[in-house]
C-alpha cells in the first residue's frame, strides 16, 4: 500500500493516497489478507482524522494566540494521533476487515466492481471504497472506535500534562457542580499555577502542600502553611519574595477550597458570572486581582484551550 511522503517524529506517513484504494481489487493469495488490513487501517484513521476535525470545530479558542501556523500545528498532531490509534484490537478497523473479506470472498466481486464494505448504508466516498454516513451506520461504527481511543489512550505513555489532567478532572467536575464554573476553566487554572503539577509550594520538611492554585494564607486561614519564595510583580517588575500559601491534607481538598474562594467572596463574584466562556473566566480573575502577572488572563485562556484538548485524548 503507497501513502504520500509526510514526514514524522514516529516515521509514519499521515495522509493516504486514495490510488493505493484501487491495488485492493487486483491483490489475491496472501497479498490480499495484507492489502485487506492495511487498507481498513488507512481508513480508520481518516474516519479518526473527521471525528478529531469535528470535535475540534467545537473547541473555544482564545481568538489572539491562533493563527494558520499553530492550526497546521494542530492538524499534524491530529493526524499522527489518528495514525497512533488506528489498527487497535476491537477498534473500527476489524470491522472494516470483516466487512471487506465477505464482499471479496463473494463470487460476484471481480476486478470491476468498486468495492463498497458498507453497501446500502449510505456512501461517503474515499476512492473506490466507501464508508457509511447514515444514522445507524454512524451508531454501529462509533463504539468501536472510541473503544479504539481509549485503548490507545491506556496502552500509550502519557505525558505530564495528560497525567496531571486525568489525575484531577474529576475534582474539577466536582467543583464545577459547587460553582456552576466549568470543571476545564478550574483544571486550566490549576495546570498554570502549579505548571501542570510540577511547582507546587513545598512544606518545611519537603513534603506537598497540595496547594495547586497559588492561594496565599492570609489572616483568616488557620491551616498549615507552607513558605516559599515565589514571583511577584510590583510596578509591574517581576520581583522574588517570600510568601505564605495554604497547605491540604490532599488535592481533593485544594480543589474545595478554591470552589470556596470563588463562589463565596465578593471580590469574585463578578468572575463567576463571566465564566461561560474562557476568556471571560480568565480576564475577571485577574480584574478581581487573583494573580498579579500582567498577562495572567491571556496565559491562562490558552492553558484552558489546551486542557480541552488534553481531556479528549485520556478520557
Amino acid at each position: 500500500m503507497s501513502l504520500t511522503p509526510f514526514p514524522s517524529s514516529s516515521g509514519n506517513s499521515l495522509s493516504l493516497d486514495t490510488r493505493s484504494l484501487d491495488k485492493l481489487k487486483y491483490a489475491s493469495g496472501t497479498d490480499q489478507k495484507s492489502a485487506i488490513k492495511d487498507t481498513a487501517k488507512q481508513l480508520e484513521s481518516l474516519f479518526m482524522q473527521e471525528l478529531m476535525k469535528s470535535m475540534r470545530s467545537t473547541t473555544m479558542n482564545s481568538g489572539m494566540l491562533e493563527n494558520s501556523g499553530t492550526e497546521m500545528g494542530t492538524n499534524m498532531l491530529d493526524s499522527q494521533r489518528a495514525q497512533q490509534m488506528s489498527g487497535l484490537p476491537g477498534g473500527l478497523s476489524d470491522m472494516i476487515i470483516k466487512q471487506l473479506q465477505r464482499q471479496l470472498g463473494g463470487a460476484e466481486a471481480s476486478a470491476d466492481t468498486p468495492i463498497s464494505p458498507f453497501k446500502g448504508l449510505g456512501d461517503l466516498s474515499i476512492g473506490k471504497l466507501s464508508l457509511p454516513t447514515n444514522s445507524s451506520a454512524t451508531a454501529a461504527i462509533a463504539p468501536a472506535s472510541a473503544a479504539g481511543s481509549a485503548s490507545a489512550a491506556s496502552t500509550r505513555k502519557l505525558s505530564n500534562s495528560e497525567q496531571f489532567v486525568r489525575q484531577h478532572q474529576a475534582d474539577a467536575k466536582a467543583a464545577e457542580a459547587a460553582t456552576g464554573i466549568p470543571a476545564n476553566h478550574i483544571l486550566g487554572q490549576a495546570a498554570l499555577e502549579s505548571g501542570w503539577g510540577k511547582h507546587q509550594p513545598k512544606m518545611a520538611d519537603g513534603s506537598s502542600s497540595h496547594n495547586l492554585f497559588g492561594i496565599k494564607a492570609n489572616s483568616s486561614w488557620t491551616g498549615k502553611v507552607a513558605e516559599v519564595t515565589t514571583t511577584e510583580y510590583i510596578g509591574g517588575v517581576a520581583r522574588k519574595v517570600t510568601a505564605k500559601f495554604r497547605a491540604y491534607d490532599s488535592y481533593e481538598d485544594a480543589f474545595k477550597d478554591h470552589a470556596k474562594l470563588l463562589s463565596k467572596s465578593p471580590r469574585y463574584s463578578q468572575t463567576v458570572a463571566q465564566a461561560d466562556t474562557a476568556q471571560g473566566f480568565a480576564r475577571g480573575l485577574q480584574k478581581a486581582g487573583y494573580a498579579t502577572d500582567p498577562a495572567y488572563a491571556d496565559k491562562l485562556t490558552k492553558v484552558i484551550n489546551t486542557t480541552l484538548r488534553l481531556q479528549r485524548s485520556v478520557t
